[in-house]
């Protein structure tokens, strides 16, 4: 049960109005970690301290009362002007005064250490232990008796008490907490980083501009799966690695493909051969080489833009055996590398997991929701390795007209028997439906992919240059 509410008059220790309360409220009824915070908090007043916390980081110019606050808010004012007055603290404001994402998630990571490091002291100062062992009591019996306003007296008197030995405390270890903010700091910083790896784009400096697109209650809920699991954190720093390889990668093609190849005629002076040039500068031919110019009828360089290749849908088939297990992360940034590169190219993408039984996800324009990545994040089928079942999903998912001409990429670490039958009406599909298949083996026998297989490319792992070759499709 929370006992006080941050939309109370005056149960703040900023110049917070009545906008800044409701939006906190907001971000309260967002954030899953929040609720749970206030509920083991050892403070009756950490709802409004996180209110505060989360108004220091939003707001443009917050400042602490000057004057006398509430009773029970004398704790929350010295945290606030320890937490305030350190310099990193008015740094990190950069990121976060009216960013909603970046001081919801900052909220959240100095609140945890915040309690963190209270609840550590309280154990370590015999004395500060036997003051919020007080404070629980009175702040049961406040909760559950009719007539309150003794017992009230008494919590402010208990807080006071908290708060005179808190300051002894920050006397003789201010650093220590200092430190611990900037922990937290830190991590939010991180898992601010996460989100852009997990949900950005491929093209430089868009991350900002995609997660604008998202939901904050969704990029709220995925910063906190993060927080809470290592994976997630692990599958981010791999899709963020992944994507900007694949950026150098998509862009290395099309300049590859952009180029000069013999010569016809026209007016861009940008591809024009030198000796038109010599012609415009010679008094006599001059003015032919402007009739020429005008009519376009000047020789230039042939220019060949990036070619149209493989733009059609992406179908990834991604081995999840039991000896993939081991890959599990890389395999899903790597997948959500691919995926960003069809969302770039408005291509559907679907994502086929396969062991010896198979789950498959389909994304429009390779567009992915925060919690289906969540829900991919936490899909692990194991078992043993069918290559005929991941290709039959595959073939049923190219029967559906949007996926005609599409790139399979299929990747597995394992060997499976393949029947004859079925190679020969997989490639009869194959020529029907216009599609390629590139496969990536990891450190396995060849032979039985190399049967269904448009191109195969050993590689050790995820991170081999040869694995790279998928984000030129």
């Amino acid at each position: 049960m929370r006992m006080f509410k941050i939309t109370d008059e005056n149960f703040s220790v900023l110049n917070t109005d009545t906008f800044d309360k409701r939006r906190f409220q907001e971000i309260l009824e967002m954030s899953s970690s929040l609720q749970l915070l206030i509920e083991k908090a050892a403070l009756p007043t950490f709802e409004p301290l996180l209110g505060d916390i989360w108004a220091s980081l939003y707001k443009m110019k917050p400042v602490i009362t000057a004057t006398e606050v509430d009773g029970l808010l004398s704790v929350n004012k010295l945290l606030m002007e320890v937490i305030m007055g350190d310099e990193q603290f008015a740094y990190y404001r950069n990121f976060t005064r009216l960013n909603d994402l970046a001081s919801a998630i900052g909220t959240i990571m100095l609140g945890e250490k915040a309690n963190e490091w209270i609840a550590r002291q309280s154990e370590e100062d015999g004395v500060l232990r036997e003051q919020a062992r007080k404070i629980q009591l009175l702040r049961r019996q406040l909760q559950n008796q009719q007539h309150q306003e003794a017992d009230r007296q008494s919590l402010e008197d208990a807080m006071n008490e908290f708060k005179v030995t808190l300051q002894e405390i920050f006397q003789s270890n201010r650093e220590g907490f200092l430190e611990t903010m900037g922990q937290a700091r830190q991590e939010a910083t991180q898992l601010k980083d996460g989100l852009n790896s997990l949900i950005g784009g491929i093209s430089a400096g868009n991350a900002e501009a995609e997660l604008q697109k998202v939901p904050l209650r969704d990029k709220i809920v995925l910063a906190e799966k993060m927080a809470s699991t290592k994976m997630m954190k692990e599958i981010a720093d791999w899709a963020g690695r992944f994507k900007r390889i694949a950026r150098k990668r998509q862009k290395s093609k099309q300049s590859h493909s952009a180029s000069r190849r013999g010569v016809t005629i026209g007016n861009d002076i940008e591809n024009l051969l030198s000796v038109e040039y010599s012609f415009y500068t010679h008094p006599l031919m001059k003015i032919d080489f402007l009739r020429r110019f005008a009519e376009r009828q000047t020789m230039q360089f042939e220019q060949k833009g990036p070619e149209i290749l493989n733009k059609g849908p992406i179908v990834l088939c991604l081995d999840q055996s039991d000896s993939m297990s081991g890959l599990d992360t890389p395999a899903k940034g790597f997948a959500l590398a691919l995926m960003s590169i069809a969302r770039k190219q408005k291509r559907d993408f679907c994502l086929i997991l396969f062991s010896s039984r198979s789950q498959t996800f389909t994304y429009g324009k390779g567009k992915i929701r925060a919690s289906e990545i969540v829900r991919l994040a936490g899909t692990y089928l194991r078992g043993g390795t069918n290559f005929e079942l991941a290709l039959n999903e595959a073939l049923h998912v190219i029967d559906d007209s949007r996926f005609k001409r599409a790139d399979i990429v299929f990747i597995t670490d394992g060997e499976d028997r393949v029947n004859d039958s079925f190679l020969e009406s997989f490639e009869k599909k194959k020529q029907l439906k216009d599609f390629n298949v590139l496969t990536l083996v990891i450190g396995t026998n060849m032979h039985t992919v190399e049967r269904f297989s448009d191109r195969v490319i050993e590689i050790k792992d995820f991170d081999d240059e040869g694995s790279y070759t998928a984000y030129e499709v």
